[in-house]
């Protein structure tokens, strides 16, 4: 009974167990199931979401292309027409170059053939000129023959009257001659007439300042240079800034240069420099200080200058302060090598001599002389014209009328108005044509000298020509061969002549024509 109750437990568990077993298969091969289809739900979203954003990648990329291609098709485009422009300017320039070049080689050409042209008559009438010599000797032969013969007279006889007869002919030239050397006379004593009285004027003239562009500062000793220079150049840096010059530093002993065409400027400079080393104390901050200090010093001194003119010509000091200092600027201006203060104290007095000679106004002359150069005084910090300068700084300190006058019609800007005007217009061409009172630019000299020379030059038989004694006279080397003597002395005739037509010279320049032959034979 016992076994078999056991048994049969036995049996229910296994039935048990079985049951629980296919249950749980059955639900596992649900559960399977569930998740495969899921899976496959799942898998078709994925590949329905690929084949979207395939089409979409796809469209994408064509329009890319497209835009890509519509890109390139119009930079293509561009640069094809942009190739095509530049193919046409160079097209033009390339056939206007030749154009240009086809021009030049045709203009060489004819002056290459201008140029044998003329060669072929120049030869040509050198072998007519020397024909004629020949021709000419012998004619002259024969007419001696035939007075000898004919008349009865002899060589000499005849040869006296062929001068007669030549010298007849001659006489409209000798006339022109005669007349022309009466001209230089007349003109040469017009010339000795205003030297005289320009002479005269000198002894007006004042204490000029010094003419050269630079200044010279004395030093004690080479150390100072390196002082002066400073720490990284900073000492020398603040004084031509401060200064408005240039400091020349170089192996001179005990000495520095300052240059600059600003005379007042370079005055101030040279106290600011001796005033340090005086001091001995360089440094930017202590420069500032002696210049500013210098500065107003000089500003009162140039007053005080202007004040002591206006007593010495004898003038009211009621002038303005303003007009003052640029009275005693002037000392530091120079023109044409002229100091300008100099220049208006010499107008002032010849002004107020000639306005008296004439019955003007003494006074009234001599303020418009000395102030008819007062703009120069400003032309280093201002623009214009000093005649303008000086018009519009005397209107603005309400000067007399004439003064204003003879400021504009000293040079032109204005018609003369008064006695007193024209006596300050004449003064100031005296003292300017005194001699020694300006200098003459170099360059127009070197100029003027060289064009005396190639007037010379292009003339036909002439070798070399030199220009002389300043350009006063120019000496004409010709070849023997090609000029005899007659011909020289009309070259020199005409190269006088060319000269007074082309070239503006003070004086006269004298042409001398040389020719020489030279016979050369050994003796062996």
């Amino acid at each position: 009974m016992l076994e078999w109750i056991i048994s049969s437990s036995v049996v229910s568990a296994i039935v048990a167990g079985g049951g629980a077993y296919l249950i749980s298969k059955r639900m596992h091969s649900v559960d399977c199931k569930l998740h495969l289809e899921k899976a496959y739900a799942k898998a078709k979203a994925i590949e329905y979401e690929a084949e979207s954003l395939l089409k979409d990648a796809n469209i994408r990329a064509k329009e890319v292309e497209m835009s890509a291609r519509s890109h390139y098709e119009n930079e293509v485009s561009k640069i094809s027409k942009e190739y095509e422009s530049r193919l046409i300017r160079l097209e033009q320039q390339e056939s206007k170059n030749q154009q240009i070049l086809d021009h030049k080689l045709s203009v060489l050409e004819m002056e290459k053939i201008e140029i044998g042209e003329k060669k072929r008559v120049l030869e040509s009438e050198m072998r007519q000129q020397q024909k004629l010599r020949k021709d000419y000797a012998k004619k002259l032969d024969e007419l001696l023959e035939i007075l000898c013969n004919v008349a009865s007279f002899t060589k000499d006889q005849a040869k006296e009257l062929a001068i007669q007869y030549a010298t007849e002919s001659a006489q409209d030239k000798i006339v022109t001659i005669v007349k022309k050397y009466e001209n230089e006379a007349r003109e040469e004593g017009r010339r000795k007439a205003n030297y005289i009285l320009a002479q005269a004027t000198t002894r007006f003239a004042g204490e000029f300042a010094s003419e050269r562009l630079i200044n010279v500062v004395s030093l004690p000793n080479d150390e100072l240079k390196g002082r002066i220079i400073g720490k990284e150049g900073r000492n020398i840096k603040a004084l031509e800034m401060l200064l408005g010059v240039d400091i020349i530093i170089d192996d001179t002993p005990n000495a520095i240069v300052l240059s600059s065409f600003n005379l007042y400027r370079r005055a101030i400079a040279t106290r600011v420099i001796e005033r340090l080393v005086e001091d001995g104390h360089i440094q930017p901050a202590r420069i500032e200080e002696i210049f500013e200090r210098v500065k107003q010093e000089f500003e009162e001194k140039i007053l005080e200058e202007g004040e002591d003119v206006l007593l010495k010509l004898g003038l009211s000091v009621n002038m303005h302060t303003e007009l003052k200092k640029l009275i005693g600027r002037l000392k530091y201006r120079a023109s044409y090598g002229q100091n300008a203060l100099g220049h208006s104290l010499e107008v002032a007095h010849l002004a107020g001599l000639i306005a008296g000679e004439l019955g003007g106004d003494v006074k009234i002359a001599k303020r418009a002389g000395l102030l008819h150069d007062i703009g120069k005084a400003l032309t280093h910090d201002f623009e214009g014209s000093h005649v303008t300068l000086g018009e519009e700084v005397c209107q603005r300190y309400n000067e007399h009328p004439i003064v204003l006058n003879a400021i504009m019609a000293h040079h032109g800007h204005e018609e003369i108005k008064s006695i007193e005007c024209a006596a300050v217009c004449a003064a100031d061409a005296l003292s300017s044509a005194r001699p020694g009172a300006r200098r003459e630019v170099l360059e127009n000299f070197l100029n003027r000298v060289k064009e005396i020379e190639e007037i010379a030059v292009a003339k036909c038989g002439v070798t070399q020509a030199y220009a002389i004694n300043a350009g006063r006279e120019l000496r004409v080397i010709v070849n023997a061969d090609i000029l005899n003597d007659g011909e020289s002395v009309l070259l020199a005739d005409e190269i006088a002549k060319e000269i007074e037509s082309r070239v503006q010279y003070p004086g006269d320049v004298k042409v001398s024509v040389i020719r020489e032959v030279r016979a050369v034979s050994m003796a062996h």
